[in-house]
């Protein structure tokens, strides 16, 4: 029989908890063969990068998931084979019991964040808490040999890189969003978190010698990108320009969607967890905007990463790359970063795919998590 998975997520930052759980759920049910439940406390956020949910509906199949709205007081169920808490949720109590009544005791994981701090290494696998005799177990996404790995479907880096090759799909694809970029543009995708430090880009952007056309998803930078452009109001297709820079509005778009415009653009601003790892996988540069976290932490969280990506790029094309990423995350100036990261554009362009390429040699998250799952009985 086929091992049975539930997947709990509390939606906490709008989007990256449930990018995460989503692309996982399908992918152990696509992939994987296991049969797996996804319980959602938003399905309003759920709804945005999958249109079909019924935001209404307590149980519905959704790709194969069995998809369930969490709800205030807890239904009798029985608990599954495989219990994930999704950043550290807390499960309902009247769960965690069904678990301990199981004849045999579930393989209860919690399914963290991803960091590529090296402590996380000596911490993965490592068992947790107890519950009535149920133990649970610590599992780490990472950058390194030893974690368990990232969120990477099959055949995922040969698919970009065809799309990559054939620039009639990207224009098409680019076409069927409204998108008619200039001949020769800078094509620029911006999905952030509110950022002080966005105007001096932009006025960059705008006086640059090349012109760039910078796509912005719905989302929170929108207020930052309209009080830059002095409108009333911003949203969904319109297009503003300004000097060499096009800004125009996108709106939400499915996950599937999103990967691809990751794909089309020549230098992605991403955020917190889901994107972050999408734009990894597009085999260009990037720039991340890490979920801020009381007393700076997430600075140590971003320095950790930037240490492992950097490794490999020139002295001077390191300090720049290392430097605008500083930059964006403390809302400082962006201007001189930013031309300073332009002198070395063919290296760090280079340097995103070789990333990439080596990123892919460890197993993915899915993956890993059946494997944890099969030594684990």
């Amino acid at each position: 029989m086929k091992a049975r998975w539930d997947i709990f997520c509390s939606v906490v930052d709008n989007y990256g908890d449930i990018g995460v759980t989503w692309r996982l759920a399908r992918q152990l049910v696509a992939e994987q063969g296991c049969a797996v439940r996804l319980w959602v406390d938003d399905l309003r956020a759920f709804e945005r990068m999958c249109p079909e949910v019924d935001v209404q509906a307590a149980q519905q199949w959704q790709e194969g998931v069995d998809v369930r709205l969490w709800p205030a007081h807890w239904p009798t169920t029985p608990a599954a084979d495989v219990v994930i808490a999704a950043f550290a949720c807390q499960l309902p109590p009247d769960y965690m019991e069904a678990m301990a009544a199981r004849e045999r005791t579930p393989l209860w994981m919690n399914l963290d964040y991803l960091s590529a701090e090296e402590w996380v290494v000596g911490c993965h696998g490592l068992p947790s808490v107890k519950f009535k005799g149920v133990q649970k177990y610590f599992f780490f996404p990472g950058f390194r040999p030893g974690t368990g790995g990232l969120l990477r479907e099959a055949g995922l880096i040969e698919q970009r890189q065809a799309f990559q090759r054939d620039s009639q799909a990207q224009q098409q694809f680019l076409q069927d969003l409204g998108v008619v970029p200039m001949a020769g543009a800078r094509l620029i995708s911006l999905f952030a978190y509110e950022n002080a430090g966005l105007a001096s880009w932009l006025e960059v952007l705008a006086a640059d010698g090349q012109p760039t056309h910078l796509l912005v998803p719905e989302g929170r930078i929108l207020g930052d990108v309209q009080r830059w452009l002095g409108v009333e109001a911003l949203g969904a297709g319109q297009v503003h320009l300004r000097g060499a820079l096009t800004v125009q509005v996108l709106p939400f778009v499915r996950q599937e969607q999103y990967d691809r415009l990751l794909w089309c653009c020549d230098f992605n601003a991403v955020r917190g967890e889901d994107s972050f790892v999408r734009a990894q996988w597009a085999g260009r540069p990037l720039l991340w905007h890490i979920y801020r976290q009381d007393e700076d932490i997430h600075l140590d969280k971003l320095d950790a990463f930037l240490e492992r990506y950097t490794e490999g790029l020139s002295p001077a094309a390191k300090g720049a790359l290392i430097a605008l990423w500083q930059a964006w995350n403390t809302d400082a100036d962006m201007g001189a970063n930013w031309k300073m990261l332009l002198e070395h554009w063919p290296e760090v362009t280079a340097h995103a795919e070789k990333w990439c390429l080596e990123q892919a040699l460890q197993a993915d998250l899915a993956t890993a998590l059946v494997h944890f799952y099969e030594n684990w009985i």
